[in-house]
């Protein structure tokens, strides 16, 4: 019996190392835990503005936060600069971050370039909103037409001044801070005004598109030269300041043409205010624009590919608002 039983125990044995037991019980074999998944990383994406120095530019600021709210899968970094060099210094902290995108409406064209290709040449997407880079760095820009805005604004004056060939007038003009979209808005109405000989350009100055500054600028140009006719402001800030500069001077009967679509000037156009007969649009939501390609872009993968089929330059028109019109462009509760 002893020996029966080694040796069907041996049997066993040999049996199970043959893999012949197939019917025998096994032993339960610990199955091994699923690794674990990491958790995916967000998109990064740097918004590089100018700070809310004039009402322009707190209506990029305030769109550009409302655009990050509809975003909140996206890891959005908002950052304002007074200065470029505020904003260059933004944007080296931007790419320590490790951004996939930058989103930026230059301070000035020159200064932020050579941080704009640094930027593009680490594989970072630049999209670049409104004031142009000097060179070809962005994968892709939004901007306003602002040859158009120029064109449109002085085509309108000379046309009020008393038309194509028969305009007359001593203009002072306003310049805003340097980049493209000063550059393309004051060529476009000189070469307008130039064409005119009954036109005098008797003043004519950078105030930064900052209404202080276009109050004392303006103010300036007035006690050399009084006698004006109107004023191209090229921006409804710039505007204001220089209605307050006649205001203080006391002179009278000269109108302004501004420009971007301030509600207090187009609810003024809308009323036929003397001062203001007319403005060109310029919507600051172009920088919600420019926030929604970054993401579209980014989101998902497949950068390269999607690029492929986005537009490079997109140009946005321009409006000439009038009296007959402006009722269209006037939005109450804007923040701008």
């Amino acid at each position: 019996m002893k020996i029966a039983t080694l040796a069907s125990v041996g049997l066993l044995a040999v049996a199970a190392s043959l893999g012949l037991a197939a019917n025998a019980p096994s032993a339960p074999v610990a199955e091994a835990a699923p690794a674990p998944v990491p958790a995916k990383a967000p998109i990064k994406i740097g918004v590089s503005i100018p700070a809310a120095d004039h009402g322009w530019t707190a209506g990029v600021v305030w769109w550009a936060k409302e655009c990050a709210k509809l975003h909140p899968d996206i890891e959005w970094t908002i950052a304002t600069a007074e200065t470029p060099e505020k904003q260059i210094s933004d944007i080296e902290a931007l790419m320590a971050k490790k951004v996939d995108g930058l989103v930026i409406l230059a301070t000035e064209s020159a200064p932020i370039t050579p941080i704009a290709e640094e930027a593009h040449n680490r594989g970072i997407l630049i999209v670049n909103v409104d004031r142009g880079f000097l060179k070809p760095v962005a994968d892709i820009f939004i901007e306003g037409d602002n040859k158009a805005f120029g064109r449109k604004s002085a085509e309108f004056m000379v046309e009020k001044l008393g038309g194509k060939g028969k305009a007359k007038g001593d203009l002072i003009v306003l310049e805003g801070i340097p980049c493209t979209v000063n550059t393309d808005r004051v060529n476009a109405a000189m070469e307008v005004f130039k064409a005119e000989p009954g036109i005098k350009i008797v003043g004519q100055a950078a105030a930064n598109w900052n209404r202080q500054k276009a109050l004392e600028v303006t103010e300036t140009l007035l006690t050399k030269n009084p006698k004006v006719t109107a004023i191209w402001a090229s921006d409804d800030d710039m505007a204001l300041g220089a209605e307050q500069a006649l205001a203080e001077k006391g002179i009278e009967g000269v109108w302004i043409l501004g420009g971007a679509g301030m509600k207090d000037i187009v609810k003024r156009v809308m009323n036929k205010d003397p001062m203001y007969p007319g403005n060109i649009t310029y919507p600051p939501s172009m920088i919600a624009t420019g926030m929604e390609m970054a993401a579209t872009v980014l989101v998902g993968g497949k950068k390269e590919e999607k690029l492929k089929y986005m537009p490079q330059h997109l140009m946005i028109d321009v409006d000439l608002i009038t009296p007959e019109n402006a009722k269209r462009y006037y939005f109450p509760d804007s923040v701008y």
